[in-house]
């Protein structure tokens, strides 16, 4: 019902930035909420950061706080990742995703509804 696309991976040098894409279809979004999750080799999937498409709420992972800024533009009914001071530990798949409650929901852990396929980013050191 829902898909979600992801787009702007890549590799990057240590201390250089990159911005993801999530490009959201399949019905209204104004219920959903979105959030970023990465997974690296050999770890866990981890939550990354979320937003309210209709309030503008927003959550992150201490380990980004200061670097990642999450955003959208409900016109394109996309949400962005702005990455910024990467470092090599960001180094991972990251995916999108839907909750259609609240975006709390994505920072503890409930499963969520939908799941992009993933962009690759690297970052070299």
């Amino acid at each position: 019902q829902v898909q979600l696309v992801e787009s702007g991976g890549g590799l990057v040098q240590a201390g250089g930035s990159l911005r993801l894409s999530c490009a959201a279809s399949g019905r209204t979004f104004s219920t959903y909420a979105i959030g970023w999750f990465r997974q690296a080799p050999g770890k866990e999937r981890e939550f990354v950061a979320a937003i309210s498409w209709s309030g503008g709420s927003t959550y992150y992972t201490d380990s980004v706080k200061g670097r990642f800024t999450i955003s959208r533009d409900n016109a394109k009914n996309t949400v962005y990742l702005q990455m910024n001071s990467l470092e090599p530990e960001d180094t991972a798949v990251y995916y999108c995703a839907a909750d259609r409650i609240n975006p709390y929901r994505l920072r503890v852990g409930v499963p969520p509804d939908y799941w992009g396929q993933g962009t690759q980013v690297t970052v070299s050191s």
